[in-house]
């Protein structure tokens, strides 16, 4: 078996008018590879310029940092994890960012020429998810949470592998996943439940840093005579195991 690629996956929060908070998601165009038409968080593969320039901030552990905000920024056009000296962000450099970087633009010199500077300290991680079942791609991934920025950041989607994207509640996404209008991959389903416990950016961020980060590696075993996919129980979690023939069904 192929070694895993490293990758990482933003969740991005921010307030809502009314409790729940909104959850910035996108949904994969439908011929991609992997989880084609899903609802997913903004994310993917470590690359070697990540790397490059988290050895150049002297943080060299944080290049997945680095890919969760670019990536975010490359499928939905929405800045976080970044700073500006003296002045707000303005959400209409969000479609500039990302068009550049679509086209190939060097996301470290692209910062320099905004005058913008990364704000890796924003994001906390929020579990460590590796999946080995039989996919064709197996990923180690990070995921980590952030507040969003001040504004309204309206969403796009990246052309071509994202036919859409927006802010939703991690409830009303379950709710749609579980009518059969959306689906999900496994993690994300999971990773939906447990944010949907919260009221606020504050109690997710506390649940974060209260659980291990020790990678999450699911595994098959009967339960009530049903093979049932599992993960462990002390992660935070409130489901820990789903029926095998419903837990990866597009």
């Amino acid at each position: 078996m192929e070694p895993p690629i490293p990758a990482a996956t933003l969740i991005v929060i921010r307030p809502a008018k009314t409790q729940p908070p909104d959850i910035l998601v996108v949904e994969r165009a439908p011929g991609m590879a992997f989880a084609g038409g899903a609802i997913v968080f903004p994310g993917g593969r470590l690359d070697a310029a990540d790397e490059a320039l988290a050895n150049a901030l002297g943080r060299p552990a944080d290049a997945s940092r680095i890919t969760a905000i670019r990536e975010t920024i490359e499928e939905s056009a929405v800045l976080v994890g970044l700073r500006a000296e003296s002045k707000a962000i303005d959400p209409a450099l969000g479609l500039i960012l990302q068009e550049a970087l679509l086209e190939g633009a060097d996301f470290a010199t692209l910062l320099a020429d905004h005058d913008l500077a990364l704000d890796l300290d924003a994001l906390t991680p929020f579990a460590r998810w590796m999946p080995a079942f039989k996919q064709t791609r197996r990923f180690d991934t990070m995921f980590f949470i952030a507040a969003a920025l001040p504004g309204p950041w309206p969403p796009r989607p990246q052309p071509g592998e994202c036919q859409a994207a927006e802010w939703a509640s991690a409830q009303a996404l379950l709710d749609r996943i579980e009518a059969g209008t959306d689906h999900a991959i496994f993690p994300t389903k999971r990773n939906l439940e447990r944010l949907a416990r919260f009221a606020t950016f504050d109690e997710a961020l506390a649940d974060a840093l209260m659980h291990s980060l020790d990678t999450i590696i699911p595994w098959v075993e009967e339960r009530d005579g049903e093979p049932h996919v599992c993960l462990p129980a002390d992660r935070g979690y409130p489901v820990t195991s789903e029926p095998l023939a419903t837990a990866f069904r597009a």
